[in-house]
């Protein structure tokens, strides 16, 4: 058992063996080591002005992840080089993001800024085989927000600097960081702290399932996405906190010819390509899901167990008719995801008992797929209404179907008076459609908040649900889609 936090800092082990459990990592960096450049702006994870960079290892890779240090542990840090705005020039010599944000008038007020060169410092050193385009350094800095300078310079300095070779001081010396990274690693558990408070980090799925089945009062914190606002906006005492990312496996992602199977622990970030796979629907889904620095490292257990009525991932799983796996102690068992979710903030699982993966079905060749996500923001912001809709075929009749809204009840929840009308509709023929499209409001009642009104909710809901009827039954998405067309190769697929 480790009784210490470690990650690396400039090129030093820093050793924490006396914290609170909810340290978080901004905090730890301004108040403790006086590292200022890095701000506190929304202080949820949304504005990005926080954001700095993680350096771990990965898959035998070293990567560089930016994430927003204002929600996330100082814990979960632990087993990595943790990076900030600070770090970057060598000597006099600003790094090339640095120099190209200047040189292209990026800044104004200067707030935003250093998390903008952060975010582009993790671009800078991400290969890819694509081309670096505008598209691709707006989706990537979405999780960044600026109120002066309208971005465009902002992008200008990432085409200038980020489209070619990484070649720094940091590159320079990537055998000697793997070296000092190994150096911290290992494979004990981890607890600081004493019973009544600690920050715990299992190393294995057993330790996890007995210590979580010793403290069930422990909030169990996967990118801590959510959690890190208990924190910051509610300011929870949380006097006891289990961190999942060090568990061996939970991250795991199985992929076989019926279905992919995700650990709990698995990152929106890693899921992306794996769900892009199953519809493409899924994957323009995955890249307005949150920004960068979240979908680094929430997870998809996490946006399951958290069981908020509004999240992205839910809605679309059930409808793809996932099954969850749960663990409490060593005795597993498996649900149905839509029977997991019972109540506004309270779902199937027994104190001590935790999300340990979920295994998503992959599209047999007479079944279409679509989902929608509506929001107020394009970019990084919470669902209205998200609509995920399957629909088995036999030519243009459909045989069934499975419909599920977030947004639109206590919990993401199937439409199940509408996929009843569904059965046996002909997707040739609009008329058919209006008894499953009049069901859903016997199977909605949406509430009015800040987002939308219950009235809006209501017909945008039948509106996606006609949007999908529209194109499963084979109308170029072209003349239904703003953004992410699907073109006439894969519309009705």
């Amino acid at each position: 058992m480790r009784r210490e936090i470690r990650f690396l800092r400039r090129g030093q082990q820093v050793r924490l063996g006396d914290i609170a459990p909810t340290l978080t990592l901004l905090e730890y960096l301004r108040v403790r080591e006086h590292a200022v450049g890095t701000k506190e702006g929304c202080a949820e994870g949304d504005c990005g002005a926080c954001t700095v960079v993680l350096r771990k290892r990965i898959g035998g890779r070293l990567v560089y992840q930016p994430v927003n240090s204002c929600i996330l542990l100082a814990g979960q840090a632990d087993g990595a080089e943790v990076i900030t705005v600070e770090d970057l020039a060598d000597g006099a010599a600003l790094h090339p993001v640095q120099q190209q944000m200047v040189d292209q008038h990026g800044s104004q007020c200067g707030f935003c800024t250093p998390g903008f060169i952060m975010a582009l410092f993790a671009l800078y050193h991400t290969p890819s085989a694509a081309p670096l385009d505008r598209n691709r350094v707006q989706d990537w800095i979405a999780g960044n927000l600026c109120r002066c300078t309208g971005y465009r310079p902002i992008v200008d300095a990432a085409i200038a600097s980020c489209g070619g070779t990484a070649a720094d001081r940091f590159t320079a010396h990537e055998p000697d960081a793997v070296k000092a990274l190994d150096a911290i690693s290992d494979d004990d558990d981890l607890l600081v702290g004493i019973d009544e408070r600690f920050f715990a980090a299992p190393a294995s799925v057993a330790t996890l399932a007995t210590l979580y089945e010793a403290h069930p009062d422990a909030v169990l914190v996967a990118g801590a996405t959510d959690v890190g606002l208990w924190i910051t906006k509610r300011l929870q005492a949380l006097p006891k906190i289990i961190w999942l990312g060090r568990v061996r496996g939970m991250d795991a992602i199985d992929d076989v010819s019926g279905a992919v199977t995700f650990g709990a622990m698995a990152s929106h970030e890693a899921a992306a390509p794996y769900l892009a796979g199953i519809d493409p629907d899924l994957g323009e889904l995955m890249r307005r899901f949150a920004g960068r620095q979240i979908r680094a490292v929430g997870t998809i257990g996490g946006n399951i167990a958290n069981g908020s009525p509004i999240g992205d991932t839910p809605a679309a799983l059930i409808a793809l008719g996932a099954t969850l796996t749960l663990q409490h102690g060593r005795v597993q068992r498996d649900i149905a995801l839509e029977d997991f979710f019972l109540a506004y903030g309270r779902q199937d699982r027994a104190a001590g008992e935790f999300v340990r993966s979920v295994r998503v079905p992959k599209l047999a060749a007479n079944e279409r797929f679509r989902c929608f996500k509506i929001s107020k923001r394009f970019d990084q912001d919470i669902s209205a209404v998200m609509g995920a809709f399957k629909f088995i075929v036999s030519g243009s009749r459909i045989e069934a179907a499975r419909v599920a809204f977030g947004g639109m009840a206590a919990t993401p929840k199937r439409a199940r008076q509408a996929e009843a009308a569904l059965a046996g509709t002909n997707l040739a023929d609009a008329a058919s459609w209006q008894p499953a499209l009049a069901a859903l409001e016997q199977d909605y009642e949406p509430i009015t908040d800040q987002r939308a009104s219950a009235a809006y909710r209501a017909e945008v809901a039948q509106a996606l649900l006609r949007k999908a009827l529209v194109e499963a039954g084979g109308a170029s998405s072209r003349d239904t889609r703003i953004i992410g067309i699907r073109e006439a190769a894969d519309v009705a697929s």
